[in-house]
């Protein structure tokens, strides 16, 4: 016997189709998500850059001035932190410094503007401020002036994602989104990992015609018991032999060598495990 279809039937039976169909049939519908296009730059967006202020040239630390501010503006270092801190002093006292930034690993921010000894450029373009360092490739920060937000989702990297804004004549910079591992370091011998969660706060500004302020502020609730805020100053030199030169950190791991068929190659040298060279015997 044949069964009727009531209209109750048809409808769920209806129902049940468009149920499962409905999602396919919406997702093909969907609009795809426009990419963010960074448009190309305008005469006006060059000529915006014409009415910063000059930071150009080569900008070198003012280590006398670490060295004071690693004495007179120590962090608030919780109590974790602050043992390691006074292990680390009693080492640096007898002779052996705790070597902090080897294996050719980028000293990273904020340590990179506490206690480089190297110089860096910084160049204005239109919705960006690059610092370029010397030393290694790796000391690079790039600092959008665009008006973009952090991502929601950013990935930790070295240097962080830094976004910044003009307030007059001082840059404003906020960066989060660095690797936990990297060290907060008020000299090259005394530094803590941050643990995470880190944000960092810059203030930039010319004080004099060659000499450039950072007003650093580190919030890193894992290893300070509050907000850290601590000043560095950069001088300019202006002379074309003070220009940045290349710097790879590995080829101290390697010597220049011409091998059995009279190729030149770079031959593996012996080092240590903070990366420093062993002398030949």
């Amino acid at each position: 016997m044949k069964r009727k279809l009531t209209v109750a039937s048809a409808v769920f039976a209806a129902s049940v189709v468009l149920g499962f169909a409905a999602p396919a049939s919406f997702a093909q519908n969907k609009p795809a998500e426009k990419p963010i296009i960074n448009p190309a730059p305008t005469a006006k967006d060059w000529a915006d850059i014409g009415k910063l202020p000059d930071w150009s040239g080569v900008w070198n630390p003012n280590i006398s001035d670490q060295d004071r501010k690693h004495r007179s503006e120590p962090p608030p270092w919780n109590a974790k932190a602050a043992a390691v801190i006074a292990f680390q002093a009693k080492e640096l006292k007898e002779g052996r410094p705790t070597p902090l930034f080897t294996n050719c690993l980028p000293e990273a921010h904020p340590s990179w503007m506490l206690v480089s000894h190297n110089a860096m450029e910084i160049l204005f373009t239109p919705g960006r401020v690059t610092m370029l360092g010397e030393s290694d490739a790796g000391r690079l920060r790039r600092i959008y002036t665009d008006g973009r937000k952090h991502p929601p989702d950013v990935d930790p990297t070295f240097h962080g994602h830094s976004i910044g804004h003009w307030e007059g004549d001082t840059l404003v910079v906020d960066t989060v989104g660095i690797h936990p591992q990297v060290y907060i370091a008020t000299h090259e011998a005394f530094g803590i990992p941050n643990q995470g969660n880190m944000r960092v706060i810059e203030r930039i500004r010319l004080a004099k015609p060659d000499e450039l302020h950072f007003t650093i502020k580190i919030i890193a609730p894992n290893v300070l018991t509050k907000e850290y805020e601590t000043t560095r100053t950069w001088f300019r030199q202006r002379a074309r032999k003070f220009d940045l030169v290349e710097g790879v950190c590995q080829e101290g791991w390697f010597a220049p060598r011409i091998d059995k068929d009279g190729w030149h190659i770079w031959a593996p040298q012996p080092h240590d495990v903070g990366g420093n060279r062993i002398p030949p015997p």
